[in-house]
């Protein structure tokens, strides 16, 4: 029973991915946590579409102290995580996250930029915790580090 389960399993998935690819790889940064947020881990996935870019994080969790549900704020940097400079981009329309099963958060925005423009550039992606929760970058990821995972 758990064999056929597991296959099950495995051709959906398969079918997923096939959907799911395009002709654009998509770019997956690490988030490196800062010191408030030490011991968890997150990245992001950016994707091309229609001349802008979509950002599917995942982080482990969150620092103790904020509030549930968790709104996280989201921002690309022109720059670096070592030397940030201007906002480039804030993507706060929404600041929900969805709580995952397997010990961790889920959240989607999109830049109303290209990915080439990001991919040609020094940006870094900037996780921050609620006004309300101190207003503390939690996560961060130099762009030009991602590795391209089609």
């Amino acid at each position: 029973m758990n064999l056929k389960i597991s296959l099950a399993a495995l051709l959906v998935t398969i079918t997923l991915f096939g959907c799911a690819t395009s002709s654009t790889p998509s770019v997956t940064v690490t988030l490196i946590a800062t010191q408030r947020n030490a011991g968890q881990i997150g990245n992001v996935t950016l994707s091309s579409y229609d001349n802008k870019t979509g950002l599917s994080y995942f982080i482990s969790g969150a620092p103790g102290g904020v509030t549930l549900p968790l709104r996280l704020y989201t921002f690309i940097y022109k720059g670096s995580c070592q030397q940030p400079g201007p906002v480039a981009y804030a993507m706060n329309e929404q600041v929900n996250t969805e709580r995952q099963p397997i010990r961790g958060w889920t959240l989607s925005r999109t830049a109303p930029v290209e990915m080439s423009v990001l991919l040609s550039g020094e940006y870094a992606i900037v996780v921050r915790t609620a006004p309300s929760d101190g207003n503390f970058d939690i996560f961060c990821g130099d762009i030009k580090q991602g590795v391209a995972a089609k």
